[in-house]
């Protein structure tokens, strides 16, 4: 079974000294978990400043996810983008203002998908509600946030989740049997969160052997295309 991380950070981060700041050893950390590829942020575009955007290690198994800020202070959509990030709360920007909407509009009509953290529920609606053609993963979602990610799940089709913290018992089998394994992507948050977890919790998720293969790789490549 082909692995594939949507949800990755390379680079130096604040919370401590961690493997992948560099490409060996992030890709060390993949080989070790057995996980394929990685849709990786850079942790500078992250944190610090995305308007010059830090290079990502050329390796076949790693996908750039750039990160987008919307409006005249921030960053234009790289042209083969097909998977990007949006930081509200580290940009200073809100996802339904009018340049927020204007950015959704533009990723929507070419196709491109947004991650997400869950920080705001109403935001994220309000955005789903304005461009509901946009594809949004919710990622890092916690687990106590099940209700209202099923709130949202449950009114807005093109909304997706990965699994790096929805870690409660049996939640991934009870997301995917209420709204379809097409609606779940592997990821981890690593480093900032664990990947050992969610790594585990796929190989023994108790669902058929095919909505495993799409959660595992297949969800995102169709992203990725």
């Amino acid at each position: 079974m082909r692995v594939i991380d949507v949800n990755r950070i390379v680079g130096p981060v604040p919370t401590g000294d961690v493997p992948s700041t560099d490409a060996a050893g992030l890709l060390a950390e993949l080989d070790r978990l057995a996980i394929d590829a990685a849709c990786v942020v850079h942790s500078r575009d992250l944190y610090y400043d995305p308007t010059t955007a830090a290079e990502v290690p050329d390796d076949p198994r790693l996908v750039r996810v750039p990160v987008v800020v919307p409006g005249p202070l921030g960053t234009a959509v790289p042209e083969t983008a097909k998977l990007v990030r949006m930081c509200p709360s580290e940009h200073r920007f809100r996802l339904t203002g009018p340049h927020g909407i204007e950015a959704a509009r533009e990723l929507a009509e070419r196709g491109i998908t947004v991650l997400l953290t869950l920080e705001d529920p109403g935001e994220i609606h309000r955005l789903a509600s304005e461009v509901p053609a946009l594809r949004i993963v919710l990622i890092n979602t916690g687990y106590r946030a099940l209700r209202e990610l099923a709130d949202l799940l449950e009114v807005h089709p093109e909304l997706n989740v990965d699994t790096a913290t929805l870690c409660g018992h049996l939640s991934v089998e009870w997301v995917v049997r209420r709204y379809g394994a097409h609606r779940v992507l592997f990821g981890t948050g690593a480093p900032l969160t664990d990947d050992a977890g969610p790594r585990f919790q796929l190989d023994h998720l108790e669902l058929p052997v095919d909505d495993v293969a799409l959660i595992a790789s297949g969800n995102v490549l169709e992203l990725l295309r």
